[in-house]
C-alpha cells in the first residue's frame, strides 16, 4: 500500500536522522571514550605492575589477562557493567523526548508526519543502538590493547578448560551480547521518565539511580523473592559464557526479563507521551 509505504519511508528517515545526530554529538563520543579508556587503563596497570594479579584479587577475571588478552575485553565489560554503562545509556536515552523538548524541538517533530507512537519508537532505538555500540567499543578496544600488550592464544575458561583463540574470541563476543541486552530495559526505563518533564538532566539522573537502587535491592538476602524481577538481575551472568559447556540459560533469561521491562516501560512511556500536552 502506498501509505504503508510512505510511513515506513518515514519512520526510516526519522530513524536515520536520530542516528546522524546521535553519532554527531560531542557527548556521545566522550562517552565512547570515557569506556574505551577503562580497558586501556585495566591492560596498563597489569602490564607495568612488579607482579601480575593473584587469583581473586582485583576485579573478576584479571588474573586471566596476562594469560590471554581477551580478558581485558571481557573484565572491562564486566567492571562497566554495574556502573559505567548504565551512567551513559542513562545520558543517552533519559535525553530523548526532554531533551527535545527543553530545546523547543519537540513540537516541530510532531508537526512532521510522525506520530507520536513512530517518534517514541524511533527514540527508542535510537537509544538501543548507543546500548549495543557502547559495549562493542569496550570489546574492541579490549582486544586492541589486549592482543597489543599480552597476545591472543589459547585461554583457560572458568571451568578449566582451554580453547582456542578462535573460541576465545568468539566467547568474549558472546559476553559483549550479554552486557548491550542487559542495557534494553534501562533504556526502556530512561525513555518512559524522559516523557515525564522537559528538564533531560533530571530524566538523565532518575535513571542512573534506579539502576543503582536496583543493584542495591539486588544484595539484599531480605528481597531474595523480588530480585527475579529486578532488571538488574541477570546483568552480571555472562559468567556462564565463560565455561565448558557453554550455558545460554542466562543470556535467554535475561533476554526475556529485558523484553518484559521494554513492553511495560515502552507502555507506560506510549500512555504518557500520548496524552501529553507538548508545548515545546
Amino acid at each position: 500500500m502506498p501509505g504503508d509505504r510512505a510511513a515506513g519511508g518515514t519512520t526510516i528517515a526519522l530513524l536515520a536522522s536520530e542516528l546522524r545526530v546521535l553519532l554527531r554529538r560531542g557527548r556521545t563520543w566522550a562517552m565512547f571514550g570515557a569506556l574505551a579508556a577503562i580497558p586501556v587503563l585495566l591492560a596498563l596497570v597489569v602490564f607495568f605492575s612488579a607482579s601480575p594479579p593473584g587469583p581473586g584479587e582485583g576485579p573478576p577475571l584479571l588474573d586471566k589477562v596476562t594469560q590471554n588478552g581477551m580478558f581485558v575485553s571481557v573484565t572491562a565489560l564486566v567492571v562497566t557493567t554495574p556502573l559505567f554503562l548504565p551512567l551513559t545509556i542513562s545520558v543517552v536515552s533519559g535525553d530523548a523526548i526532554a531533551g527535545e523538548a527543553g530545546l523547543g524541538t519537540l513540537r516541530y517533530l510532531l508537526v512532521a508526519p510522525a506520530g507520536r507512537l513512530r517518534l517514541l519508537v524511533v527514540k527508542y532505538a535510537g537509544a538501543a543502538v548507543f546500548a549495543v555500540l557502547a559495549p562493542a567499543v569496550v570489546l574492541l578496544v579490549g582486544w586492541a590493547i589486549g592482543s597489543a600488550l599480552f597476545g591472543v592464544g589459547e585461554a583457560t575458561l572458568l571451568s578449566g578448560d582451554v580453547i582456542g583463540p578462535g573460541g576465545a574470541l568468539a566467547r568474549s563476543a558472546l559476553v559483549a551480547l550479554h552486557v548491550a541486552i542487559s542495557m534494553l530495559g534501562l533504556s526502556a526505563i530512561g525513555l518512559f521518565a524522559s516523557t515525564l518533564t522537559t528538564v533531560g538532566v533530571g530524566a538523565m539522573a532518575a535513571t542512573a539511580v534506579l539502576a543503582v537502587v536496583a543493584q542495591v535491592l539486588g544484595q539484599l538476602d531480605q528481597l531474595a523473592w523480588l530480585h527475579p524481577w529486578l532488571f538488574t538481575h541477570h546483568w552480571l551472568g555472562m559468567m556462564d559464557l565463560l565455561r565448558e559447556p557453554i550455558s545460554f540459560s542466562g543470556l535467554t533469561d535475561n533476554l526475556v526479563l529485558q523484553a518484559g521491562y521494554l513492553a511495560f516501560f515502552g507502555a507506560l512511556a506510549y500512555g504518557r507521551f500520548t496524552t501529553k500536552d507538548v508545548l515545546s
